[in-house]
């Protein structure tokens, strides 16, 4: 995910784990107890949505960049972190932030208990020349060894062993989360964005909806959710709901709904470059001051320009040149609610991101899926 600049004829734009036991065949068991819920982080509108180009000054300029928010991630962590690459790479670490509090205590359906979850994370890792990329999704409930860390704050938070992924998130924020994923994979992040609920649904809503087209029925009242089999314009609040259900796909889990989340990503991917925008300035400009509200990035991307640039590094990337993963995991034998790190084909994928190199398909043959792949697709 991704802000906006000014409006303008621009296009919108490794670290050991418990060691995976075997699982029985047959359904997963669906969790009893009421969930955080996920939300998609709308991680390719950088993309196209926004990139809105710089000829646009003045006021208008300075509003924008003045929505932004931004996190010191390089010096929060120091030097202790993985090499940058030096094959023209970049790693992305893209966040959906679960927070209860403010516009979102009512989407989320939760209280507001003063934290929040990465219940949404993807490593998005973009080539050298920018022409294609891999999307590395990590599981929230994935058991791991969070390292200790020092957040954008200055406070120190304690090493801590088999924790679910998206504690590192509520622990110490932004900082805690890049280094946990680093402490994961062995790749160092070059950025990160962060969105929230209320975020990613206006923004779908100043889009115009997303055209998806559903190969069953999905009804989930936890995320407030009730599609036919068919083609669907999702507004903001069923987009919402679609990649936040879990117990209306698949096998009820976390993984199913994050194949809900990358199928949704492709198919906004997709439909981005038809809204439309050149000869809407009004709608550019509404797209433009609900993104640069909505995402949290680190410092170096903590400008509209700097964000403007990055972007546009991006927006020849379509669905079709997006190979989309989950890190490799198996069901915990202990808890089926839990998800542990399969790690000899998980250093596969890192091994080719770190190499700039495809990830190959044996990576994550026979790993756990979630059951919901081909729910969903490109409305057609």
């Amino acid at each position: 995910m991704s802000a906006e600049s000014t409006p303008d004829p621009a296009i919108p734009g490794p670290g050991q784990s418990r060691t995976p036991g075997s699982r029985g065949k047959g359904r997963r068991r669906k969790p009893t107890a009421k969930r955080r819920k996920a939300l998609l982080v709308a991680a390719w509108s950088a993309a196209g949505i926004v990139v809105l180009g710089g000829t646009g000054a003045g006021v208008l300029y300075f509003k924008l960049n003045g929505n932004l928010t931004s996190v010191d991630i390089d010096q929060a962590l120091g030097a202790d972190r993985p090499e940058k690459a030096d094959n023209g790479s970049e790693n992305i670490l893209v966040l959906g932030s679960d927070t209860r509090s403010g516009g979102n205590k009512k989407l989320g359906g939760g209280t507001d208990d003063g934290t929040a979850r990465s219940d949404t994370a993807m490593i998005v890792h973009v080539y050298k020349g920018h022409k294609k990329a891999s999307v590395v999704s990590i599981p929230r409930d994935t058991l791991i060894d969070r390292p200790d860390c020092t957040d954008t704050d200055g406070g120190e938070h304690p090493a801590a062993d088999d924790v679910m992924f998206n504690s590192a998130y509520s622990t110490g924020g932004a900082a805690c989360a890049v280094k946990t994923v680093e402490s994961i994979s062995g790749l160092r992040m070059d950025h990160y964005l962060e969105v929230d609920f209320s975020g990613f649904q206006n923004l779908i809503d100043d889009l115009g909806g997303v055209r998806v087209t559903t190969t069953e029925d999905i009804k989930d009242p936890d995320s407030h959710l009730d599609l036919t089999a068919g083609t669907h314009r999702l507004d903001g609040e069923q987009a919402l709901g679609l990649v936040r259900t879990r117990h209306g796909v698949g096998d009820g889990s976390d993984l199913g709904r994050i194949q809900l989340q990358q199928a949704f990503v492709k198919a906004l991917v997709d439909q981005v470059k038809d809204v439309g925008l050149l000869g809407n300035p009004k709608k550019l400009y509404d797209i433009a001051d609900t993104a640069t509200k909505t995402v949290t990035t680190d410092s170096d991307l903590g400008s509209v320009n700097s964000l403007m640039s990055f972007a546009s590094g991006l927006k020849g990337i379509g669905p079709d040149k997006m190979h989309m993963v989950t890190m490799p995991v198996v069901y915990d034998p202990a808890d089926p609610n839990r998800v542990l790190l399969e790690k000899t084909k998980a250093d596969q994928v890192w091994t080719a991101l770190k190499n700039d190199r495809p990830i190959p398909e044996s990576a994550t043959r026979g790993t756990a899926t979630g059951e919901a792949k081909g729910v969903v697709n490109a409305g057609e």
